[in-house]
């Protein structure tokens, strides 16, 4: 059902990007999107069966973001390789960034791969995979800026039904730290229609320097982390649903009077930021 590393994969880039001349009233992200690895890296060491697994990617969510960057008339930018390579939705002084335990797996090819011990391969994966990522994101909100646009950012997520012996109860969660002003009305309108939603849940969104820190919250820029259960995104019918439904309330949302302007909330994980008047 879910690809395995694709060694031929096109690798020009360390990311894919989807439609990039769109106007970009919204960008979307998905850091999680793929679970193939550059050739060079083989399986780092784990039985191929594992690529099948949330441990390698979110399964489902680069289907919704696509589809949701389609209905949105927006920019995209997903990673191309797996969280286990390294996690674009963290920062590079954080120790999950390179995993070497996931959910039971030991990862071979991640043991020594830190900022202590082999720097090199970690400054390698950082220059190679992350950096590039994180860039190609800042060119576009660049660009939007330019063009006197604030642009909303989405980040793309998915999560598993069941954590160990807890069965979770959402269909969806939204994940933020300190900025609300998407979160409130995507509540209200996913609630309302019946579903169980998560307020920072199944995660917390208070991370520092995590996708949404390092490009929204230090920017002002409104934006909300969306996570949706995978056994909802498996099909492309699933993923398709979720998509125009996200898609209906982020454009709801982001028409509010006065939610279009760079507002700074700061961040639980950061005293030092700006926060506005």
């Amino acid at each position: 059902m879910h690809d395995l590393p694709n060694p031929s994969a096109d690798l020009d880039e360390p990311f894919e990007l989807v439609s990039p001349e769109a106007r970009a009233d919204f960008i979307v992200v998905c850091d999680h999107a793929s679970n193939a690895l550059p050739p060079e890296y083989g399986t780092l060491g784990l039985d191929p069966a594992e690529f099948r697994r949330h441990i390698a990617f979110d399964i489902g969510a680069a289907g919704v973001a696509r589809r949701l960057a389609e209905a949105l008339s927006a920019p995209a930018v997903l990673g191309r390789y797996s969280r286990l390579l390294i996690d674009l939705n963290r920062g590079e002084d954080d120790p999950t960034i390179v995993m070497k335990l996931s959910d039971g797996a030991i990862v071979p090819g991640n043991r020594d791969v830190d900022a202590c011990k082999d720097k090199g391969e970690f400054a390698r994966r950082i220059a190679l995979f992350h950096a590039p990522y994180h860039a190609a994101i800042e060119r576009l909100i660049a660009r939007a800026r330019a063009r006197d646009i604030v642009p909303v950012i989405v980040s793309v997520h998915s999560f598993t039904p069941r954590w160990r012996s807890f069965v979770r109860p959402w269909e969806t969660g939204l994940l933020w730290d300190k900025d609300d002003r998407m979160i409130v009305p995507l509540l209200t309108a996913l609630c309302a229609q019946g579903f169980t939603v998560g307020d920072n849940e199944p995660y917390t969104g208070k991370l520092r320097n995590d996708c949404m820190f390092r490009h929204a919250t230090v920017h002002g820029l409104p934006h909300v982390l969306i996570e949706i259960r995978q056994d909802l995104i498996e099909s492309e019918e699933g993923q398709a649903e979720w998509a125009a439904r996200y898609a209906k309330h982020l454009l709801d949302a982001a028409s509010a009077p006065g939610l279009r302007k760079i507002r700074f909330f700061g961040s639980h994980t950061d005293p030092s930021l700006p926060i506005s008047d």
